[in-house]
């Protein structure tokens, strides 16, 4: 069976720029680990992608702190991870859940059994987006979130996020 890593959102912004956490930097070893551990063609990256009238939008009202803007230097994949990302299918997304990412995979799912496997930031945020729409398009396909591959804007957060997914029948581990 074919696994899938989907790294989420491991961009400067969420790692130590404007949005970033002393618990993002220190997964950010055992992310590239993981990202090693993987073929390459087995792992597809997500980036949060925002535009310059992000202050203008919903989330923006929401979150005021403008991140991840396309094209600056918050919005790059971290600098310990950029070179495991090339080569690498990136999925630039406007918001926390990506339907294109989740139709990506289920065209793969519908060819072939796979398993997939989440890990990034920011877990109660984007992580659990992510794995919720995927199990949602793929109800049948196993699921799992590494915890120590993750971390949220709080540790509360990031429990909470973690067992949201299990209450979903997402493994957590």
């Amino acid at each position: 069976m074919r696994k899938i890593l989907v790294v989420v959102d491991m961009q400067k912004d969420f790692v130590d720029g404007a949005l970033g956490t002393k618990e993002a930097v220190s997964i950010v070893p055992k992310v590239v680990e993981k990202i090693k551990s993987y073929d390459k063609n087995d792992v597809i990256f997500t980036r949060d992608t925002h535009q310059t009238d992000y202050m203008q939008t919903q989330e923006g009202a929401n979150l005021p702190v403008e991140h991840c803007i396309e094209g600056t230097p918050g919005w790059e994949i971290d600098e310990n991870i950029k070179a495991l990302s090339e080569g690498a299918t990136i999925v630039d997304k406007p918001t926390f859940g990506s339907t294109k990412l989740a139709e990506m995979i289920k065209d793969i799912a519908a060819k072939e059994d796979i398993e997939i496997e989440l890990i990034g930031l920011c877990t109660d945020i984007c992580v659990v987006s992510n794995a919720l729409m995927l199990k949602a398009f793929m109800p049948e396909v196993p699921i799992s979130v590494d915890s120590s591959c993750c971390a949220g804007v709080t540790p509360d957060k990031h429990d909470a996020a973690l067992e949201t997914m299990r209450s979903c029948q997402i493994k957590v581990y």
